[in-house]
């Protein structure tokens, strides 16, 4: 799993029947310290109810089709978790309740 940071949404109205009722989020993945690593970004299906601006878990590849339904879902991946808090070293580095 990597740490992302939702930017966005993707709104289709014809998908591939097994993505129907799907929710598309637009996430950037970042460090512990929100900095972004990756070149662009990329499209998750939401399975946790996830909002722009939060901090989320992302599981890509194989494991982004482990969650129960999406076994057969064309998906690379999968937003798994929303983050409340992100501590190194006894450091707190994000909380979600500091940005909202």
């Amino acid at each position: 799993m990597q740490i992302a940071k939702v930017i966005g949404t993707v709104v289709g109205n014809q998908k591939e029947p097994s993505l129907r009722g799907s929710k598309f989020l637009l996430v950037r993945f970042v460090d512990e310290n929100g900095e972004d690593i990756s070149n662009g970004y990329e499209v998750a299906i939401d399975a946790v109810g996830a909002g722009v601006s939060e901090w989320v878990l992302v599981s890509r590849g194989s494991a982004a089709r482990q969650i129960e339904g999406s076994e057969k879902r064309p998906s690379d991946a999968a937003i798994v978790a929303i983050i409340d808090t992100v501590s190194v070293e006894n450091r707190l580095i994000y909380s979600k309740k500091d940005h909202y």
